[in-house]
């Protein structure tokens, strides 16, 4: 029997067990987390902003420069808070990413060529049109370094922003969008790992392959558990932080060997699941009070840790990270990455430094141009077509979105200037405008075209005569 609470003459289901009805997709709640993690990615960074702009900064900056140091003696890694947030705690960030995309590819959006081919065709023009902007502006010299900021796209921020228009856009925007950003995110991780290399440590690239294949072995010999992989890719995240190859993307190696399908006979399941509802029920007649029989705890915690057994290892572990990576992690990146101070009386200067200006019309009209129209062409050259209940005006807007590229670019950016603050500090102010610009122009773009279609149908209704 169903516990049920009564309050004002309704029923209502005790909250543990809603949790037995509220079945979503991975997509769905992809969705649902990146669009809360955009929120809260936003209050970060505007804090972070305020607190830059105070006399809170002396702090602030003091504060993520402190050194924190782990291991024992003879084997230490030594490194500024800073450095922890970036190298770390963001390799937690590039494993969920790297879960995604192994997901999408796999069963997901981009598993369908058919389906996939116009989000990558998006993706693909909304990486290369920006980057060449931003290289036609910065041709040579250092500055040349921070061609790959302008071709990301922050997607919790992206999603955010469309889930505020709620109705006015329809669901398989957002799946567009989803899809668009996880190509664009494998893009960045490509770049990041083929140009953002500094000088190469042989040893520990020799035990980066050592860890990578023992994961892989794991993977073949079927082991099935996410503790071995987990402990084998820490000693992993280590050599890649000793090797010269960025850290992260340890996160993203081991995502891809973790395994994505179960030990799984749907057969054997049932029968199992059966017996050990028999075995719960038997146990229940004895004593309702599950605190006290022990019996009854053991078999609905056996029950529990059977049906998390039989799911893929890699979904496991996605969904297990996906909280503290939205909601903890990022978070925790903005509010260490996004304090850039503003001089307001210099900001027609800063506005036109070629640091900036590269970033700002890479991301703006960058992915404008990019997106939209390599997708125009896309369906002018009949390679494939507009996902049912969108229109071009659908695209211009999310090609706006795409300009917001927070995460990612300044995450490239601290790669890209990590030698010149000056222009770290340029590259971090151009993201923030060139974000918030095209964060508003393609919600007004959506809002406005979607309210003018709703109107065009209200007409078309009033004026056709009934039949």
């Amino acid at each position: 029997m169903r516990q049920k609470t009564r309050l004002s003459g309704k029923e209502h289901t005790a909250p543990w067990e809603r949790a037995f009805d509220k079945v979503l997709s991975p997509v769905e709640e992809f969705i649902h987390r990146q669009t809360t993690s955009g929120i809260l990615l936003m209050l970060f960074a505007v804090a972070a902003l305020i607190i830059a702009n105070t006399s809170l900064a002396d702090a602030y900056h003091h504060f993520l420069q402190q050194y924190l140091t782990i291991g024992l003696e003879g084997f230490q890694l030594s490194k500024s808070l800073h450095h922890w947030i970036n190298d770390g705690l963001m390799a937690i960030f590039f494993l969920v990413v790297g879960l995604e995309l192994k997901r999408e590819l796999l069963v997901g959006e981009l598993a369908n060529v058919k389906q996939a081919l116009l989000p990558i065709i998006a993706a693909v023009g909304g990486m290369l049109v920006p980057a060449l902007i931003y290289f036609s502006i910065n041709p040579d010299g250092h500055t040349a370094d921070g061609w790959g900021i302008p071709m990301a796209t922050d997607i919790a921020f992206a999603l955010g922003a469309l889930a505020l228009l709620g109705n006015r856009v329809p669901t398989s925007l957002l799946t567009f969008l989803v899809a668009l950003a996880i190509v664009d995110d494998l893009g960045a991780v490509v770049v990041i790992a083929l140009f953002y290399t500094e000088t190469i440590n042989m040893a520990a690239l020799g035990l980066v392959a050592l860890f990578t294949v023992t994961l892989i072995f794991l993977n073949l010999w079927g082991v099935r558990r996410l503790l071995p992989y987990l402990i084998i890719g820490l000693f992993l995240w280590v050599a890649m932080l000793k090797s010269g190859i960025h850290a992260t993307l340890a996160g993203v190696i081991l995502a891809f060997i973790i395994p994505m399908k179960p030990k799984y006979d749907p057969k054997r399941f049932l029968s199992l699941i059966h017996t050990s509802v028999d075995k719960i029920e038997e146990a229940f007649r004895k004593d309702e009070n599950i605190i006290v029989n022990d019996t009854l705890r053991a078999r609905v915690q056996a029950l529990g840790n059977g049906v998390s057994l039989v799911q893929a290892p890699a979904q496991t572990l996605e969904s297990k990270l996906h909280l503290p990576s939205a909601y903890l992690v990022i978070p925790i990146f903005a509010l260490a990455n996004a304090g850039v101070p503003i001089d307001w009386s210099n900001l027609g200067n800063t506005m036109l430094h070629p640091v900036v200006m590269g970033i700002g019309l890479g991301l703006v009209l960058g992915k404008l141009l990019g997106i939209a129209g390599f997708v125009w062409m896309a369906l002018k050259a009949g390679i494939c077509d507009l996902p049912k209940g969108l229109t071009m005006n659908h695209i211009i807007g999310v090609a706006f979105m795409g300009g917001i590229g927070f995460t990612m670019s300044i995450f490239i950016a601290e790669l890209g200037f990590v030698h010149h603050p000056q222009d770290l500090l340029m590259a971090k102010t151009g993201i923030l405008f060139a974000s918030l610009a095209a964060g508003l122009i393609g919600f007004c773009w959506l809002y406005m075209t979607s309210k003018q279609q709703r109107n065009q149908k209200t007409v078309e209704a009033e004026v056709t005569p009934a039949r």
